[in-house]
């Protein structure tokens, strides 16, 4: 015998109430017409019964499928993607919705094929979310859908946006160094052109500049910011008659690769040199020996921000995009010691 899913209707015989009522205290509408005693009442029966209400139903009533979409440009590649996706489905699911995620490669074509199988599927609202910090242009495909803009800002200002506070982060580190009496800072950075590079690169000139200092005498660049990159930068500061007493690293794997070299040149972290980075990789920066210092990416707050954004706009359509700076907390380890 195969028997009926539940049905609304029993749920508010069972709750001992009318439909409507039902329907009320399961949506969290009817303001104080529904008493905190009859909504837990009607729960209780629902949960009791297994009853799911008809997303499809309640859609065509709202005009919404509560449904976000999350288009990545090769997001799900990175060491951080797993906080960044996990703090907007919280922040999603917190609101009563589901968040639909589509990784592609970057290319223009497959991120408009991305954007439109969502669209089809009647999604609320977009979260466009790239691997890096990064300045872009909205894709004409979005259209009119509301858009949330991750870990990555327009140059026109035209959407909502995320994205760390990549100064206030490079301050906070070089800010611990200045409190042991570092002033020959030097800064391993890569050749890349990214927005996160020329940020904390101008952040650190500004700060030894302050201090009287030339900082193209203690900077070294590598092609990439990678370990192999930040070995070879670090041999180059570290084998000068005049060496830094401390390095800024622009992310914690060329850290790794300072490491090694200070390690080759007998040079001891922190007696010998202090070591401060960024990103706060978990695999990497607590792991060290002695555990790096260095300035947190702050992914799953970005994540959950950029939802909450979308739905203030789903609630205020007229309402004017919004562009955040998010923190990054300093995570102090032992990297840091007095000159």
């Amino acid at each position: 015998m195969v028997t009926r899913p539940p049905r609304l209707a029993d749920v508010a015989k069972a709750a001992g109430v009318s439909t409507a009522t039902a329907s009320m205290a399961l949506n969290g509408t009817g303001g104080t017409r529904i008493g905190a005693d009859t909504r837990a009442r009607v729960r209780a029966a629902a949960a009791e019964l297994g009853y799911r209400p008809n997303t499809v139903a309640r859609g065509l009533r709202t005009r919404r499928t509560h449904m976000i979409g999350f288009v990545g440009d090769d997001v799900a590649t990175t060491p951080f993607a797993g906080q960044m996706i996990r703090g907007a489905h919280d922040a999603a699911r917190k609101a009563g919705f589901l968040l639909l995620m589509i990784d592609t490669t970057g290319d223009p074509s497959e991120t408009g094929e991305a954007i439109a199988a969502l669209q089809e599927r009647q999604i609320d609202g977009i979260l466009m979310a790239t691997m890096y910090h990064q300045v872009i242009d909205v894709p004409e495909e979005i259209g009119s859908t509301p858009v949330v803009l991750l870990d990555s800002r327009s140059a026109d200002g035209s959407a909502s946006s995320v994205v760390p506070d990549e100064r206030g982060g490079t301050l906070g580190v070089l800010a611990e160094l200045a409190a042991a009496g570092h002033r020959r800072i030097g800064h391993v950075t890569t050749a890349e052109d990214v927005e996160a590079r020329r940020i904390r690169l101008d952040t650190w000139r500004e700060h030894l500049t302050a201090y009287g200092l030339d900082p193209d005498e203690l900077l070294a660049e590598a092609p990439e910011a990678m370990t192999r990159g930040g070995y070879d930068t670090a041999m180059r500061l570290l084998t000068r008659l005049d060496r830094p007493t401390a390095i800024f690293c622009f992310n914690d794997r060329m850290a790794m690769g300072v490491y090694r070299a200070a390690d080759e040149l007998g040079l001891s972290i922190p007696d010998d040199l202090s070591v401060v980075s960024y990103d706060d990789q978990e695999l990497i920066a607590p792991e060290l020996a002695p555990a790096l210092t260095s300035a947190a990416l702050p992914h799953y707050a970005m994540g959950r921000w950029a939802v909450e954004e979308l739905l203030r706009r789903l609630d205020d359509p007229d309402a004017e995009p919004a562009g955040h700076l998010m923190p990054c907390p300093i995570s102090r380890r032992d990297s840091v010691a007095p000159v």
